[in-house]
């Protein structure tokens, strides 16, 4: 008896989560606001609570006092932390209070694994930053045709991007969170990517992919939702179900880019190359992109590390991104060419410094990505995407042939690392 009860409590408290539209926590050991669910330093995350701090981390709460229940008390860490919310799938604006009464504050937010959605927030003693942003949350479930066949790190090491809860890490040199706000805003626009490695959310440090960092470059409003996935070419991402699984979430006026090539051109058969199969199976993405009312986008393999002794690119996608140039010109589709920018920009490190955006000759750091991302971004600039409208602020006009230097750039490392590199080359 004792256990249906529990269960039917269980089921309860699901349901209740489930229907909820917004959720607000006050972070602190002070006064609570109104309409707030205070969050301490032991407020661990569980399935029943439905919200907590992941482990691993010390937690810290300070209370400065004063009328403001909200900005008067905060909890930190001088370690990266991670805050967990469970929520269905869908897009949430996230609104963040920041701040301290009495010394100085600096905060990097990333969201699931390692998107970065907000950047070096500072703030002075006794000034607060409210920050919003948009992010996407997700499961491998698919509405009437079963799921996405993910592989086993996506399991493990990458689950945080496919569980029932959204995941938050507060980073750099001294978070301190005052409030946390979520609401669901399934009526935004979604921003989906489809991709391999050198796109997908990565799990772990040192490696990175553009897709992770392009959040960052956004205003509210706007959602990027990462489907792309080590390994992955067009067909096994077909096989895996990941099309399916975009093309289940889309709606009108939503996007979808698309950059592959990099695992296609290791493929063999009769027939199989870049004009023939490589193409037909891009045109497809196009295709069922367009009939569910959304915009696809194609976006060109950026080059491998892999310079010459004059410090030109070697070309070693053959004919892929050419193929993919053909195709966007056939079908008029909105064209990123990151394989131009890419060269311009790794040429423009030249032979001493574009090792250091790179991991190994695929894959990319925080750098790389960062300078990758930054050249989506333009290119969704200058092919006046819609889209662009959504570009954040702050965002200059890029160019590759001028990367920001190498000994500028900061990004707050993540506290979990792996020598295993992705899936692909």
């Amino acid at each position: 008896m004792l256990t249906i009860l529990s269960l039917m409590l269980n089921f309860q408290a699901a349901l209740a989560q489930t229907s909820k539209t917004s959720w607000k926590f006050d972070f602190g050991t002070g006064q609570v606001e109104p309409g707030y669910t205070q969050v301490l330093p032991a407020t661990t995350y569980s399935k029943e609570r439905g919200y907590g701090f992941e482990p691993g981390a010390n937690i810290m709460a300070l209370d400065r006092g004063g009328p403001d229940a909200l900005r008067g008390d905060f909890c930190t860490s001088d370690k990266p932390f991670f805050f967990s919310v469970a929520l269905p799938e869908g897009n949430y604006q996230v609104t963040v209070t920041l701040g301290d009464q009495t010394a100085a504050t600096t905060t990097t937010i990333k969201a699931e694994l390692r998107r970065l959605m907000l950047e070096k927030v500072q703030t002075t003693p006794g000034q607060f930053a409210t920050r919003t942003f948009s992010v996407n949350v997700r499961t491998p479930q698919i509405a009437g045709d079963g799921e996405v066949h993910l592989k086993a790190r996506e399991k493990t090491t990458e689950m945080w991007n496919w569980d029932d809860k959204l995941t938050l890490e507060f980073n750099d040199a001294r978070p301190c969170v005052c409030a946390l706000e979520i609401e669901k805003v399934d009526t935004i626009p979604t921003v989906f990517l489809l991709g391999d490695s050198t796109v997908c959310d990565q799990p772990l440090k040192p490696w990175n992919s553009w897709g992770q960092m392009l959040p960052r470059f956004f205003k509210p409003g706007v959602a990027v939702a990462n489907h792309a996935e080590s390994g992955e070419s067009l067909r096994s991402s077909l096989g895996a179900k990941r099309l399916d699984k975009v093309l289940s979430s889309m709606k009108a006026g939503d996007y979808l880019f698309i950059q592959y090539g990099h695992n296609d051109m290791k493929e063999h058969g009769v027939g199989v190359g870049a004009f023939t199969t490589y193409k037909a199976d891009l045109k497809h993405f196009v295709t069922a992109a367009r009939e569910h009312g959304g915009i696809p986008v194609l976006v060109t393999s950026m080059h491998r590390k892999s310079l010459n002794a004059q410090g030109k690119i070697n070309n070693t996608l053959g004919d892929y991104p050419a193929a993919v140039r053909q195709l966007a010109g056939e079908e008029k589709v909105p064209l990123i060419d990151l394989n131009a920018m890419s060269q311009t920009l790794y040429e423009a490190l030249g032979p001493k410094h574009v090792g250091k955006a790179f991991q190994d000759g695929t894959h990319h750091n925080n750098y790389g990505s960062y300078e990758l991302a930054k050249c989506v971004v333009e290119g969704i600039r200058t092919s006046k995407l819609d889209l662009a409208k959504y570009i954040a602020d702050d965002f200059p006009v890029f160019d590759p042939a001028h990367p920001d230097p190498v000994e500028n750039f900061h990004m707050p490392a993540s506290p979990m690392s792996t020598n295993i590199k992705p899936e692909g080359n």
